[in-house]
């Protein structure tokens, strides 16, 4: 056994002795209690981060601690491959985005087996993959048939430079941000899943269904599903078309929860696409370059939010379905299509957006509830207008003098009597849009029929491959472009056609894939016999930022392959840990054109102060001072990202795992320290020296008689349970922060310990070594193997967890505190099942009660129970 700790010699010797024995491959075993833990997938950008490492060593730990424990473990890993930034990346590099990825996605898996991950890489998979978007293409299908997919058109931003749809990130100033050309709003055909069929099972599930799911993340969910208890009713009108008709048969809609101040509706708006605010701008060019100004708006609910609301009148009015009274409608940039019927009324004594919208354009506010007697103000807004816990209706006629309750229960009993109106649930979710104007993602497999329309791809078709030697020119879908692709025969007819050449959202490929983990060779099903044996998974481990979408599509798909068949269970993810993020210190200067340059730490002479906060920082070539911006996400923009390859390659991937896992309880934000790191890398070499240093003891020790222990041993096999103990619950909870403590503790009572024992040590350092495993698994897999514990005790893979020993837990003496007159005035040793007189007797007899009590006879003496003995004197 070498004396020098060589964590690279030792780490590679470990990974190739785990890659001979196939050692991470789990099968099905119906004998053994399964347990699935999960990390989401990563796309493959080209490099991991420290976030990464952060998130597969927590799913690590958790792996190989409960495959000791006996469980059938699995662990898999994939990539999710498709997506805008491998079309940038492919633009700027001018290769194809299959070549930039499929390089990436090596590159990337060796740095994980650089990091010794317990991964079962028989089961990987890769999102652009033809053998898993196949599955994509196929449930698209079934849910075609089963109603679940439609077909309708949607608002999109189109760059009419680059000929292509935008993400609302990619809309910048109004502008394409690659382009630069103004973004119009344009209403095409796109397909649609229909989760909004699911959104009670969804929020009922959240809510009753969830318990191993934070509490935080629960909420998102609720709030992002938005179950809204309301009335909807219309307001008639006779405004009629070109074509003579009652536009939407005379009837505009609106949903509200706040039908008690109906009666203090002033107007009506409308989003620009809406059918009324289409034929007002036929007559009102006015209104025509409000709509146009309107299409270079968001077109998010978070976007509309925080822009400035602007309207415009139609000079159209409908009827109040109660007052009858004429309603004016305007056109307001605030108002979303997409959501509801496309119209709000507008209450401006009791909404705040609409209080504003009324001010900025001189309509009427009417106050129709109140709260104690108080009047409305017209100057500003007051929180007291909008509560509808309080409030009592007034100026509204026969709905005068109601609580909130008892008035909506009226206006919507008096709308359904006139047939204008009903109670009814709606919600905030929308059904999620798929379609996607671009190349690198699933083909939608659909065919275009210049007879038939829109025909689905026959399933013995599929999949519908990629081409993947597509090289983007940032100018449009270049499938519209690839004769090879885009031309093909009717599936009905046989007549010439064109494939769809929208390609799926990538929210599709990550929705699923946890289900493909099981059975990811079965090429004849999307899922099969793993999927019964490991779903649900047990735990899944990823970062808050997919504490929405992600998760509620992946609960979305679940639930629709459970009522297609395909699995019997409702709910995919039993427990959810969301990690922290990584941060480290960022340094900057703003320059004359308003933008930043950032600055790498080890380029800077930084002053701190005792706390290592810091006060000041120069850059070392121009002696000039830059701007400390504090503890910020690792990022390579930022200049603060730390490379976890060339940490692995200068002090080895047992440090970086050993930190990240220290440094911070796994849910919690974690600081970038290097002197952290290096304080991780000294506690492995003090492991290592450990062993080299009692080798010969441990190797040639047997079993702990404990019979004939001294009480230094006795003292030290206690303290070693003590720990065990607590670390065995720490795992439990996956608070892996105090576990690493936990074997310091175990080291520093082991290094302490002067006696004459080594069995005790033997013991001692076993356990340590198993405690450590699964944060630290190289230099303890070596350490097990040289010292001669694989011989007894078998590989440490599969070694069993070490149990708690109750008698090493029993203490032959116990120390009590002793006081005199309550002042501390030194300590006995007594017997540990010694009873109050022999205490007594003990603390009489020390010298120091002796001392202090100056001959004074004790007036009274207390006993607390393993911890001290006061005596008054």
């Amino acid at each position: 056994m070498s004396p020098d700790f060589k964590p690279t010699e030792i780490e590679r010797a470990a990974q190739a002795a785990w890659t001979a024995a196939d050692a991470y491959r789990v099968t099905e075993d119906a004998s053994r209690s399964k347990f699935y833990a999960c990390s989401m997938l990563p796309y493959p950008s080209g490099k991991l981060h420290m976030g990464h490492v952060r998130n597969y060593t927590i799913n690590d730990m958790l792996t190989r601690q409960l495959r000791m424990k006996g469980k059938n473990v699995l662990m898999p890993m994939g990539w999710d491959a498709f997506g805008l930034p491998a079309e940038n990346a492919a633009i700027k590099n001018k290769v194809p985005p299959a070549k930039w990825t499929y390089d990436n996605i090596a590159y990337m898996k060796k740095q994980m087996q650089a990091m010794g991950l317990a991964i079962d890489w028989s089961r990987e998979v890769a999102t652009c993959s033809p053998e898993y978007y196949k599955w994509n293409q196929w449930l698209f299908l079934k849910m075609l048939e089963a109603g679940i997919c439609e077909r309708r058109t949607q608002i999109v931003n189109w760059d009419p430079v680059d000929q292509t749809v935008l993400a609302n990130e990619q809309v910048i100033d109004g502008r394409g941000w690659r382009s630069g050309a103004p973004v119009e709003k344009r209403e095409i055909p796109g397909y649609y899943l229909n989760i909004t069929k699911y959104a009670g099972e969804l929020l009922d599930q959240v809510q009753d269904g969830l318990p191993g799911w934070p509490e935080r993340v629960k909420l998102m969910q609720e709030n992002w599903i938005g179950r809204s208890e309301g009335v909807r009713f219309a307001f008639p009108h006779e405004i009629r078309g070109a074509d003579g008709e009652l536009i939407q048969d005379g009837r505009l809609y609106v949903f509200t929860t706040r039908a008690d101040t109906v009666m203090g509706v002033t107007f009506c708006a409308v989003a620009p696409e809406h059918p009324l605010a289409t034929h007002a701008a036929k007559a009102d060019p006015k209104v025509a370059a409000f709509i146009e100004e309107c299409k270079a708006g968001g077109t998010t609910e978070a976007e509309l939010a925080t822009q400035e609301k602007k309207g415009v009148p139609t000079g159209l009015f409908v009827t109040h379905p109660l007052t009858h009274e004429q309603v004016p409608v305007w056109v307001g940039n605030y108002v979303l299509m997409s959501y509801g019927d496309g119209a709000v009324m507008g209450v401006p004594a009791h909404d705040e957006r609409d209080f504003a919208f009324a001010k900025k354009y001189g309509i009427d506010i009417l106050q129709v509830v109140t709260i104690d007697g108080e009047h409305f103000s017209y100057d500003h807004w007051q929180e007291w207008y909008g509560d509808k816990q309080r409030g009592v209706t007034i100026n509204s006629d026969y709905f005068s003098g109601l609580s909130h309750g008892a008035a909506v229960d009226a206006v919507a009993a008096a709308l359904a009597q006139k047939g204008l109106g009903e109670k009814k649930t709606t919600w905030r979710l929308r059904d999620w849009g798929i379609s996607r104007q671009r190349y690198w993602g699933t083909p939608i497999p659909i065919i275009h029929c210049p007879d038939h329309g829109p025909v689905p791809v026959p399933e013995k078709d599929l999949p519908v491959v990629l081409p993947e030697d597509v090289v983007p020119d940032g100018s449009g879908n270049p499938l519209n472009k690839h004769a090879a692709f885009l031309n093909v025969a009717c599936p009905t007819c046989g007549k010439p056609s064109r494939r769809e050449t929208d390609t799926m959202d990538t929210f599709v490929d990550s929705s699923w894939y946890f289900m493909r983990y099981c059975d990811a060779t079965n090429d004849k099903a999307m899922v099969g016999a793993g999927t019964e044996y490991w779903m649900p998974m047990d735990q899944y481990i990823g970062g808050i930022e997919h504490a929405i979408l992600h998760l509620l599509y992946a609960r979305f798909w679940t639930k629709v392959m459970r009522d297609l068949g395909l699995v019997k269970i409702d709910e995919p993810f039993t427990k959810l840990l969301t990690q922290g993020m990584v941060l480290n210190e960022a340094f900057s200067r703003t320059h004359d054109t308003g933008g930043k340059d950032y600055y790498w730490a080890h380029d800077l002479d930084i002053v701190r102060d005792e706390h290592a906060h810091v006060q000041s920082a120069v850059h070392k070539e121009d002696g000039k001072p830059v701007v400390y911006e504090g503890w910020t996400t690792m990022s390579k923009s930022k200049n603060n990202g730390v490379d976890p390859q060339q940490l692995i390659e200068r002090q080895g991937a047992d440090t970086a795992r050993l930190f990240v896992m220290f440094a911070s309880p796994p849910e919690q934000t974690l600081e970038w320290n290097d002197a952290g790191v290096e304080g991780a890398n000294r506690f492995l070499r003090r492991i290592w020296n450990f062993g080299v240093k009692h080798a010969d003891a441990v190797r040639a020790s047997g079993a702990v008689d404990a019979s004939a222990l001294s009480d230094d041993a006795k003292t030290l096999r206690r303290e070693v349970h003590k720990v065990l103990e607590q670390v065995s619950y720490d795992y439990e909870r996956m608070q892996y922060n105090t576990v690493v403590s936990g074997a310091m503790k175990l080291l520093n009572a082991l290094e302490g310990f002067k006696g004459d024992a080594p069995a005790v040590i033997r013991e001692a350092y076993g356990i340590l070594l198993r405690v450590l495993y699964p944060a630290c698994p190289h230099i303890t897999w070596h350490l097990w193997n040289e010292l001669g514990y694989a011989a007894v005790g078998g590989d440490l893979l599969d070694a069993t967890w070490p149990e708690v020993d109750p008698a090493a837990l029993v203490q032959d003496e116990i120390e009590l505190m002793l006081q005199v007159n309550g002042k501390l005035r030194g300590s006995i040793r007594v017997a540990a099942g010694a009873d109050k007189a022999a205490i007594e007797a003990l603390a009489l007899a020390n010298p120091e009660f002796i001392r202090f009590s100056e001959g004074k006879p004790p007036k009274k003496i207390v006993v607390v129970p393993g911890r001290l003995v006061n005596v008054v004197v």
